[in-house]
């Protein structure tokens, strides 16, 4: 992230659980920076994980489409083929 983190977010960070402030901000990035991933990175990662896991395409794409639905900002409903189509274009 080339951006600092929100200050305000960090003395909340800092200051409800006792990190010193360099590490909450610290902490602050590394979350903005997973939540800032795009759909498509994400299922692509995703994807690639749940593979090495021995998981087969039909389990993760319910399991994928499943965990995009339930981030903070969900990102729009995607069928399975649209999830394919990003992973295998």
């Amino acid at each position: 992230m080339t951006e600092s983190p929100p200050p305000d977010l960090v003395r909340h960070v800092a200051g409800t659980t006792g990190l010193s402030p360099e590490v909450a901000a610290r902490v602050v990035a590394d979350i903005v920076a997973y939540f800032g991933e795009t759909v498509e990175d994400y299922v692509r990662r995703r994807h690639a994980e749940l593979r090495r896991g021995q998981y087969r395409n039909a389990q993760i794409w319910t399991r994928v489409a499943a965990e995009l639905a339930a981030r903070p900002v969900a990102a729009p409903a995607l069928s399975e083929r649209q999830l394919r189509r990003i992973v295998y274009g």
